[in-house]
Protein backbone atom coordinates (compact mmCIF):
# COMPACT_ATOMS: atom_id res chain seq x y z
CA UNK A 1 0.00 0.00 0.00
CA UNK A 2 1.54 3.31 -0.78
CA UNK A 3 1.03 5.55 2.34
CA UNK A 4 0.27 9.43 2.00
CA UNK A 5 2.79 12.21 2.41
CA UNK A 6 3.44 16.00 2.38
CA UNK A 7 -0.06 17.13 1.50
CA UNK A 8 -2.01 13.87 1.72
CA UNK A 9 -2.05 12.87 -1.94
CA UNK A 10 -0.75 9.54 -3.11
CA UNK A 11 -0.01 7.75 -6.82
CA UNK A 12 -3.23 9.11 -8.51
CA UNK A 13 -4.83 6.60 -10.43
CA UNK A 14 -6.31 3.06 -10.00
CA UNK A 15 -6.88 3.62 -6.49
CA UNK A 16 -8.72 0.86 -4.68
CA UNK A 17 -10.35 1.55 -1.24
CA UNK A 18 -11.26 -2.04 0.74
CA UNK A 19 -13.87 -1.45 3.39
CA UNK A 20 -13.49 -4.27 5.69
CA UNK A 21 -14.21 -5.06 8.82
CA UNK A 22 -12.70 -8.99 9.41
CA UNK A 23 -8.69 -8.55 9.56
CA UNK A 24 -8.41 -11.72 8.15
CA UNK A 25 -10.16 -11.15 4.95
CA UNK A 26 -8.59 -7.30 4.68
CA UNK A 27 -5.37 -8.85 5.10
CA UNK A 28 -5.51 -11.57 2.24
CA UNK A 29 -7.79 -8.63 -0.09
CA UNK A 30 -4.99 -6.39 0.53
CA UNK A 31 -1.96 -8.99 -0.29
CA UNK A 32 -3.61 -9.99 -3.29
CA UNK A 33 -3.51 -6.55 -4.65
CA UNK A 34 0.03 -6.02 -3.61
CA UNK A 35 0.70 -8.76 -5.75
CA UNK A 36 -0.60 -7.67 -8.41
CA UNK A 37 0.86 -3.68 -8.11
CA UNK A 38 -2.50 -2.80 -7.41
CA UNK A 39 -2.41 0.67 -5.38
CA UNK A 40 -5.31 0.46 -2.13
CA UNK A 41 -6.13 1.82 1.11
CA UNK A 42 -7.84 -0.60 3.45
CA UNK A 43 -10.22 0.60 6.20
CA UNK A 44 -12.47 -1.25 8.81
CA UNK A 45 -15.62 0.96 9.36
CA UNK A 46 -18.00 2.95 7.24
CA UNK A 47 -17.03 6.22 9.00
CA UNK A 48 -13.35 5.35 7.82
CA UNK A 49 -14.85 4.65 4.40
CA UNK A 50 -16.98 7.69 4.11
CA UNK A 51 -13.76 10.30 4.97
CA UNK A 52 -11.16 8.33 2.83
CA UNK A 53 -14.04 8.70 -0.33
CA UNK A 54 -14.77 11.90 0.00
CA UNK A 55 -10.83 12.75 0.60
CA UNK A 56 -9.13 10.78 -2.19
CA UNK A 57 -11.68 9.56 -4.56
CA UNK A 58 -10.45 5.89 -4.93
CA UNK A 59 -11.70 4.65 -8.34
CA UNK A 60 -12.93 1.18 -7.33
CA UNK A 61 -14.48 0.52 -3.64
CA UNK A 62 -14.32 -3.28 -2.19
CA UNK A 63 -17.07 -3.35 0.40
CA UNK A 64 -18.02 -5.67 3.34
CA UNK A 65 -22.03 -4.88 3.97
CA UNK A 66 -21.55 -5.96 7.65
CA UNK A 67 -19.57 -3.19 8.79
CA UNK A 68 -19.54 -2.38 12.98
CA UNK A 69 -20.37 0.85 12.40
CA UNK A 70 -23.10 1.11 9.74
CA UNK A 71 -24.88 -1.25 7.01
CA UNK A 72 -23.01 -1.43 3.75
CA UNK A 73 -26.02 -0.71 1.69
CA UNK A 74 -26.30 2.72 3.83
CA UNK A 75 -22.84 3.24 2.67
CA UNK A 76 -23.51 2.48 -0.93
CA UNK A 77 -26.61 4.90 -0.54
CA UNK A 78 -24.39 7.48 0.92
CA UNK A 79 -21.64 7.55 -1.08
CA UNK A 80 -23.98 7.83 -4.37
CA UNK A 81 -24.88 11.13 -3.46
CA UNK A 82 -21.81 12.43 -4.96
CA UNK A 83 -20.02 10.43 -6.62
CA UNK A 84 -20.28 7.20 -9.44
CA UNK A 85 -17.16 5.56 -8.46
CA UNK A 86 -16.84 1.59 -9.31
CA UNK A 87 -18.33 0.09 -6.19
CA UNK A 88 -17.83 -4.09 -6.08
CA UNK A 89 -19.73 -5.62 -2.64
CA UNK A 90 -18.37 -8.37 -1.27
CA UNK A 91 -20.13 -9.98 1.54
CA UNK A 92 -20.89 -13.05 3.32
CA UNK A 93 -24.38 -12.30 2.45
CA UNK A 94 -26.25 -14.47 -0.10
CA UNK A 95 -29.75 -13.99 -0.19
CA UNK A 96 -31.44 -12.86 -3.43
CA UNK A 97 -32.81 -9.85 -1.26
CA UNK A 98 -29.53 -8.85 0.09
CA UNK A 99 -28.47 -9.14 -3.45
CA UNK A 100 -31.17 -6.84 -5.14
CA UNK A 101 -30.95 -4.28 -1.83
CA UNK A 102 -27.06 -3.60 -2.49
CA UNK A 103 -27.65 -3.32 -6.74
CA UNK A 104 -30.47 -1.51 -6.45
CA UNK A 105 -29.12 1.25 -3.85
CA UNK A 106 -25.84 1.55 -6.18
CA UNK A 107 -23.58 -1.22 -6.24
CA UNK A 108 -21.95 -2.44 -9.78
CA UNK A 109 -21.33 -5.35 -8.61
CA UNK A 110 -21.58 -7.92 -6.14
CA UNK A 111 -19.19 -11.66 -5.22
CA UNK A 112 -20.01 -13.84 -2.47
CA UNK A 113 -17.94 -14.65 0.52
CA UNK A 114 -16.36 -17.67 1.00
CA UNK A 115 -14.27 -16.23 -2.44
CA UNK A 116 -11.59 -17.49 -4.75
CA UNK A 117 -9.12 -14.96 -5.12
CA UNK A 118 -8.80 -15.77 -9.15
CA UNK A 119 -12.43 -14.25 -8.79
CA UNK A 120 -11.93 -11.48 -7.19
CA UNK A 121 -9.23 -10.10 -9.34
CA UNK A 122 -11.29 -10.74 -12.38
CA UNK A 123 -13.78 -8.61 -11.22
CA UNK A 124 -11.64 -5.94 -10.14
CA UNK A 125 -9.59 -6.06 -13.58
CA UNK A 126 -13.81 -5.34 -15.13
CA UNK A 127 -14.24 -2.66 -13.06
CA UNK A 128 -10.84 -1.02 -13.86
CA UNK A 129 -11.40 -1.32 -17.50
CA UNK A 130 -14.42 0.32 -16.75
CA UNK A 131 -12.87 3.46 -14.90
CA UNK A 132 -10.09 3.57 -17.69
CA UNK A 133 -12.76 3.61 -20.65
CA UNK A 134 -14.85 6.46 -18.85
CA UNK A 135 -11.56 8.09 -17.89
CA UNK A 136 -10.28 8.47 -21.96
CA UNK A 137 -13.55 9.03 -23.10
CA UNK A 138 -13.49 12.38 -20.52
CA UNK A 139 -9.74 13.00 -21.80
CA UNK A 140 -11.17 12.79 -25.58
CA UNK A 141 -14.06 15.42 -24.68
CA UNK A 142 -11.76 17.81 -23.41
CA UNK A 143 -9.10 18.50 -26.49
CA UNK A 144 -7.26 21.21 -24.86
CA UNK A 145 -5.58 22.03 -21.32
CA UNK A 146 -5.06 25.23 -20.03
CA UNK A 147 -2.67 26.00 -16.80
CA UNK A 148 -1.32 29.91 -16.56
CA UNK A 149 0.42 30.81 -19.65
CA UNK A 150 0.12 27.35 -20.75
CA UNK A 151 -1.74 25.73 -23.70
CA UNK A 152 -2.16 22.13 -24.65
CA UNK A 153 -3.99 21.31 -27.88
CA UNK A 154 -4.42 17.52 -27.47
CA UNK A 155 -5.64 17.01 -30.75
CA UNK A 156 -3.28 18.79 -32.86
CA UNK A 157 -0.59 17.72 -30.54
CA UNK A 158 0.52 21.44 -29.90
CA UNK A 159 1.67 23.40 -27.14
CA UNK A 160 2.33 27.08 -26.82
CA UNK A 161 3.08 29.40 -23.69
CA UNK A 162 2.26 32.49 -24.02
CA UNK A 163 0.94 32.12 -26.88
CA UNK A 164 3.88 31.00 -28.68
CA UNK A 165 4.46 27.48 -29.81
CA UNK A 166 6.86 25.51 -27.94
CA UNK A 167 8.51 22.57 -29.55
CA UNK A 168 9.40 19.24 -27.42
CA UNK A 169 10.97 16.48 -28.12
CA UNK A 170 8.18 13.56 -28.19
CA UNK A 171 9.24 12.04 -24.95
CA UNK A 172 8.89 15.23 -23.23
CA UNK A 173 5.73 15.71 -24.73
CA UNK A 174 3.97 12.68 -23.48
CA UNK A 175 5.83 13.48 -19.87
CA UNK A 176 3.71 16.90 -20.34
CA UNK A 177 0.43 15.13 -21.07
CA UNK A 178 0.87 13.06 -18.61
CA UNK A 179 1.10 15.68 -16.13
CA UNK A 180 -1.40 17.81 -17.52
CA UNK A 181 -4.16 15.27 -17.52
CA UNK A 182 -3.02 14.73 -13.79
CA UNK A 183 -2.46 18.63 -12.45
CA UNK A 184 -1.79 19.32 -9.27
CA UNK A 185 -1.35 15.25 -7.98
CA UNK A 186 2.09 13.58 -7.40
CA UNK A 187 2.90 11.01 -9.82
CA UNK A 188 5.89 8.97 -8.78
CA UNK A 189 8.91 7.77 -10.83
CA UNK A 190 7.15 4.28 -10.68
CA UNK A 191 4.19 5.15 -12.47
CA UNK A 192 5.44 7.88 -14.70
CA UNK A 193 7.75 5.35 -16.37
CA UNK A 194 5.18 2.46 -16.29
CA UNK A 195 2.59 4.93 -18.40
CA UNK A 196 5.53 6.35 -20.26
CA UNK A 197 8.52 4.32 -20.91
CA UNK A 198 6.17 0.66 -20.11
CA UNK A 199 8.71 -0.37 -17.65
CA UNK A 200 9.13 0.50 -14.19
CA UNK A 201 12.56 -0.49 -14.73
CA UNK A 202 15.28 1.72 -12.48
CA UNK A 203 17.34 1.67 -15.38
CA UNK A 204 15.58 4.16 -17.24
CA UNK A 205 15.10 6.72 -14.10
CA UNK A 206 17.75 8.71 -15.32
CA UNK A 207 16.25 9.06 -18.75
CA UNK A 208 13.41 10.13 -16.84
CA UNK A 209 14.92 12.91 -15.27
CA UNK A 210 16.82 14.01 -17.89
CA UNK A 211 13.59 14.80 -19.91
CA UNK A 212 11.77 16.46 -17.03
CA UNK A 213 14.80 18.87 -16.46
CA UNK A 214 14.87 19.75 -20.32
CA UNK A 215 10.83 20.01 -19.93
CA UNK A 216 10.82 22.12 -17.40
CA UNK A 217 13.62 24.18 -18.66
CA UNK A 218 11.51 24.91 -21.79
CA UNK A 219 8.91 25.99 -20.07
CA UNK A 220 10.68 28.24 -17.54
CA UNK A 221 11.87 30.46 -20.23
CA UNK A 222 9.13 30.70 -22.58
CA UNK A 223 6.88 31.47 -19.19
CA UNK A 224 9.43 34.07 -17.83
CA UNK A 225 10.50 31.53 -15.23
CA UNK A 226 7.27 30.69 -13.82
CA UNK A 227 7.44 27.32 -12.23
CA UNK A 228 5.27 24.19 -13.77
CA UNK A 229 6.98 20.82 -12.60
CA UNK A 230 7.65 20.78 -8.85
CA UNK A 231 9.72 17.72 -7.84
CA UNK A 232 8.93 15.65 -4.90
CA UNK A 233 12.54 13.77 -4.04
CA UNK A 234 13.06 10.79 -3.37
CA UNK A 235 9.35 10.86 -4.70
CA UNK A 236 8.05 12.02 -8.10
CA UNK A 237 6.88 14.92 -9.99
CA UNK A 238 3.84 17.05 -10.22
CA UNK A 239 2.32 19.93 -12.08
CA UNK A 240 1.53 23.06 -9.96
CA UNK A 241 -1.92 24.96 -10.58
CA UNK A 242 -0.71 27.95 -12.09
CA UNK A 243 -2.82 31.46 -12.69
CA UNK A 244 -1.65 34.26 -14.31
CA UNK A 245 -2.10 37.93 -14.69
CA UNK A 246 -1.85 39.53 -17.87
CA UNK A 247 -1.53 42.78 -16.76
CA UNK A 248 1.66 42.40 -14.70
CA UNK A 249 2.84 39.78 -16.51
CA UNK A 250 3.23 37.84 -13.54
CA UNK A 251 2.08 34.31 -12.51
CA UNK A 252 1.72 32.29 -9.25
CA UNK A 253 0.20 28.74 -8.02
CA UNK A 254 -3.20 28.70 -6.70
CA UNK A 255 -2.75 26.89 -3.79
CA UNK A 256 0.37 29.00 -2.46
CA UNK A 257 -0.99 32.73 -3.58
CA UNK A 258 -1.95 33.47 -0.46
CA UNK A 259 1.40 33.05 1.69
CA UNK A 260 3.78 35.45 1.09
CA UNK A 261 6.11 35.75 -1.28
CA UNK A 262 4.43 33.83 -3.93
CA UNK A 263 6.48 30.59 -4.62
CA UNK A 264 5.23 30.08 -8.22
CA UNK A 265 7.35 32.63 -10.25
CA UNK A 266 10.55 32.93 -8.29
CA UNK A 267 13.35 35.92 -9.91
CA UNK A 268 16.85 33.83 -11.02
CA UNK A 269 18.09 35.11 -7.15
CA UNK A 270 15.59 33.25 -5.52
CA UNK A 271 15.87 30.21 -7.19
CA UNK A 272 19.51 30.34 -6.69
CA UNK A 273 18.80 30.55 -3.23
CA UNK A 274 16.34 27.52 -3.25
CA UNK A 275 19.31 25.54 -4.64
CA UNK A 276 19.89 22.56 -2.41
CA UNK A 277 15.73 22.26 -0.87
CA UNK A 278 14.44 21.44 -3.69
CA UNK A 279 15.95 18.71 -6.74
CA UNK A 280 16.02 20.56 -9.78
Amino acid sequence: MTAPYEDGAVTPQERILIVEDDKAIRSLVSATLEQQQLEHVTVSTGRAAIAEITRNSPEVVLLDLGLPDMDGVELIRTVRRWSMMFIIVVSARSEEDDKIAALDAGADDYLTKPFSVDELLARVRAALRRVRYTRNRSEEDKSTFVNGVLSLDYAAGSVTVAGTDIHLAPMEYKLLCLLARNVGKVLTYKYILKTVWGSSLDQNLPSLRVFMATLRKKLEKASGQCCYIKTHVGVGYRMLRVEAHEEHGECFHQEEKDVPPPLSCLTKGAKENQTGKEER
